[in-house]
This record gives structure tokens, sequence and C-alpha cells, in this order.
């Protein structure tokens, strides 16, 4: 079996606490993290735009993309030392609910941290991006809590009832 591990800055160690519990006998692990395009772009434009006059600075766009690129890398290191067997590592770059749900293709599990409001139970435990993977994959999903779960009285009361 192929799992899946899609790594967030601030929630990876739990889906990747959650693979090394649930897929100890998984044929292949597969740490995921997708980049958002855009922000180096962004840079660039907001330099050319504003800033670009002078040419005395450096467009800032290729520093950007460096930066994240060695982010990503230095994730994915940190997640592989603490998966603690053999992986394959994968970035992707892309609309990231999109890019999750493309590689997850063929995939016998996919890990999830929720991305929402972990503070309490209910609807809002999960952010756009994570809503978007649970209800797209292509496979079985493992939706795991970054903190652990919050206590069953954090659970929103029912909606009053209408006649």
């Amino acid at each position: 079996m192929r799992v899946i591990v899609w790594l967030v800055e601030g929630t990876w160690p739990a889906c990747v606490n959650a693979a090394r519990g649930w897929a100890r006998d998984a044929s292949e692990v597969v740490l995921l993290h997708v980049a958002e395009p855009g922000v180096a772009g962004l840079a660039h434009g907001a330099f050319a735009g504003l800033l670009g006059r002078a040419g005395s600075e450096p467009d800032p766009e290729r520093r950007l993309v460096e930066l994240g690129d060695t982010s990503a890398a230095e994730l994915l290191d940190a997640a592989a030392a603490r998966l603690g067997r053999p992986c394959t590592r994968v970035e992707r770059t892309g609309r990231v609910e999109r890019e999750v749900v493309a590689a997850a293709e063929g995939a016998g599990l996919l890990v999830v941290a929720r991305d929402g409001d972990r503070s309490r139970l209910g609807p809002h435990s999960l952010g756009k991006a994570a809503r978007f993977v649970v209800d797209h994959a292509p496979c079985p999903v493992l939706l795991v809590w970054p903190e652990g779960a919050p206590d069953l009285t954090t659970i929103p009361p029912p909606p009053p009832h209408r006649h």
C-alpha cells in the first residue's frame, strides 16, 4: 500500500506520527509538500512597478524562490528523519488542494491534518484546503488532530428545532 503524507508547516509532525502508527506495513510512504505559486511573482511585480526604476536593488523574486525551496527541503528532511524509514519525497507547486488530490491518485491512504479551528470540535476544524482534499481524495483519508482532539464538551450545541 502506498501512503501519502501531506506536510504543512506547523501540523506536519502529527501527520508523520500518524503514518508511523497507522501505516507500518505500507510498501511506500510518500512525504508530500505543496507550495502555492505566486508569492515570488508578486514580489517581482511590486519591485518592478514601485522600485524598479532605481535599479540599484536586486529583484527579490529569485531570493524568495530560493528561500521557499530551502524551507520545503528542510521540512521534508525533518519529516523524513521523524518518519525513521525509507520514503519518497515529493515537492509540487500549484493550487495546494488540487495538487494534494492529484498526488493521492492510486494511493491506499492519504494522511491529512486539520487546518481550521482546532480549539473545539465542530464543522470549522477544517479549512478550505483540507475540506477540499477530504471531499475529493481518490483514496481513504486519515484525518488527524495536530495537538490532540479537544474535549467532547467543546461540541457546539445542536441548532434550534424548527417547526
